[in-house]
C-alpha cells in the first residue's frame, strides 16, 4: 500500500505540472484572440470567463462520474476533454470562429475541473497526519505548471504560419495527451457504487455541519479574494502608470509565491496544524491588502501580491486539508465536489466582479474589500482554536 501511495503521488505531480498548465495558457492568450476574432470589443474577455465557468460547472458532474466510476477513469476522461479543448481552440483560430474558440476555452475549463481534484487524489488512504504534506506536493506542480504554460506560448504562438497563437492551443491538447498515460497508471479502485451512492451525509447535511462549512468558508475566501485582487491588479499597475512589462513581472512574481511554498507548507502543517496555517494565510492576505493601501510605487504592487500569493498557499493547501479531514470516505466525492463548485463558482463571480469594481471605484475599494472577507473565516477559525484549551483548563 505504501508503494502504491508513493507512485500514486508521483504521478499526481506529474499530472498536475502537465494538466494546470492549460490555464496559464487560457488565461495568457484568451483575450489577445479575443481582440482579433471578437464581432464586438466588450467581449474580448470572454474566452477567459467562459474558462472559469467551464471551470465552476464542471466540479459537480466530475465528482459524480469519479464517484460513479473511479478516480482513475474520471481522470482519463478528463484528459480527453483537454485534448478537445485545445483542438477545438485552435480550430476556432483557424477558422477565425470566436464563438468556436470560446467553447474550446470553455472546454478547457471543465478539464480544469478534473485537473483541480489532483490535490484529494493525493489524500486518498493516507493517515490523517500524512495529507497536508501529499497535498502540499501536489500543488508543486502548480509551480511546474506556472512554468511550462507561458514558455509554451512563448514557443509556439507563431508555429503554425498564417494563424497565430494556434500553435499555442495545439501544445495545449498536446499537454493532456502526455498526461494519458501519466493517468492511466494511478491506483485507485473503483469504488463500491451502492456504498458511494447511499452511504454517507446528503448535501444539505454537509451544509448543516459547522466544521464541513467552515473548511468550505476557508477555501473561498483563501482562493476568492486572490482571485478579485490578481484580475484586478496588473490593470490597476498600467492604470498608475507603470508599464505592461511592469505588470506581467508583478503577476509573476504572484504566481511563484503562489506555488513555491508549497515545497514546506505540508511541513507547517504537519507541525502546527491545519487550522492555524489557514490562519496564517488569511492574515497574509489581509497584510497583502494593507501593503496595497499605503502606496502605488511599483514595490507597493509587487509586495502586495507576493503576501497575496503565499497567504493564498498556506490558506488554500490547509483549507483543502480541513476539508479532506471533514468527511466520510462514502462522502468524499460528495464533499470534495461541493466544495470545488461552491470554491470555483466564487472564483468565477469574482473574477468578473473584480475589473468592474476597480473602474468604478478604484485599486483602494478593491483592497478593502480583503478585510471583511477575512474577518469573516478568521473570527470562528480562531475561536475553533482557541476552543480545546479553554476546555482542557476547564
Amino acid at each position: 500500500m505504501t508503494h502504491n501511495l508513493k507512485r500514486n503521488l508521483v504521478l499526481l505531480v506529474t499530472a498536475q505540472s502537465l494538466g494546470a498548465a492549460s490555464g496559464p495558457i487560457v488565461i495568457s492568450l484568451g483575450g489577445m484572440v479575443g481582440q482579433m476574432l471578437s464581432p464586438n470589443p466588450a467581449l474580448v474577455t470572454l474566452p477567459v470567463s467562459v474558462y472559469n465557468l467551464g471551470l465552476a460547472l464542471g466540479t459537480l458532474p466530475a465528482a459524480a462520474i469519479m464517484r460513479r466510476f473511479g478516480r482513475r477513469n474520471g481522470y482519463l476522461l478528463g484528459g480527453c476533454l483537454g485534448i478537445a479543448s485545445g483542438l477545438v481552440a485552435a480550430g476556432g483560430i483557424w477558422l477565425g470562429a470566436f464563438a468556436i474558440f470560446c467553447l474550446g476555452t470553455f472546454i478547457a475549463g471543465t478539464y480544469a475541473s478534473y485537473v483541480q481534484t489532483y490535490r484529494f487524489a493525493a489524500a486518498d488512504g493516507r493517515d490523517p497526519e500524512d495529507r497536508a504534506r501529499a497535498i502540499s506536493w501536489v500543488m508543486v506542480g502548480g509551480l511546474i505548471a506556472a512554468v511550462i504554460g507561458p514558455q509554451l506560448v512563448i514557443w509556439t504562438r507563431e508555429s503554425v504560419p498564417g494563424a497565430v497563437y494556434m500553435g499555442s492551443f495545439l501544445s495545449q491538447a498536446a499537454l493532456a495527451l502526455i498526461a494519458l498515460p501519466v493517468l492511466a497508471r494511478l491506483h485507485a479502485p473503483r469504488p463500491v457504487a451502492a456504498r458511494v451512492l447511499e452511504g454517507g451525509r446528503s448535501v444539505g447535511q454537509l451544509l448543516a455541519s459547522p466544521r464541513y462549512v467552515l473548511a468550505v468558508a476557508a477555501g473561498v475566501v483563501s482562493y476568492g479574494l486572490m482571485a478579485f485582487v490578481m484580475t484586478a491588479a496588473p490593470l490597476a499597475m498600467v492604470g498608475c502608470g507603470h508599464s505592461i512589462t511592469a505588470a506581467a513581472h508583478g503577476i509573476q512574481w504572484h504566481v511563484l509565491a503562489m506555488f513555491a511554498p508549497s515545497l514546506f507548507t505540508g511541513r507547517l502543517i504537519a507541525r502546527w496544524g491545519k487550522e492555524r496555517i489557514t490562519a496564517l494565510g488569511l492574515v497574509l492576505i489581509a497584510a497583502s491588502g494593507a501593503v496595497a493601501l499605503t502606496g502605488l510605487d511599483l514595490s507597493h504592487f509587487y509586495i502586495s501580491l507576493v503576501f497575496l500569493g503565499i497567504g493564498w498557499n498556506f490558506g488554500f493547501i490547509g483549507a483543502t486539508a480541513m476539508v479532506a479531514a471533514s468527511h466520510t470516505e462514502a462522502e468524499k466525492g460528495r464533499a470534495q465536489g461541493l466544495n470545488d463548485f461552491i470554491v470555483f463558482g466564487t472564483v468565477a463571480v469574482g473574477s468578473f466582479f473584480s475589473g468592474a469594481l476597480l473602474q468604478a471605484s478604484g485599486w483602494s475599494l478593491v483592497n478593502l474589500m480583503i478585510f471583511p472577507g477575512v474577518a469573516l473565516v478568521l473570527a470562528p477559525l480562531i475561536w475553533t482554536l482557541a476552543r480545546p484549551r479553554s476546555e482542557a483548563a476547564t
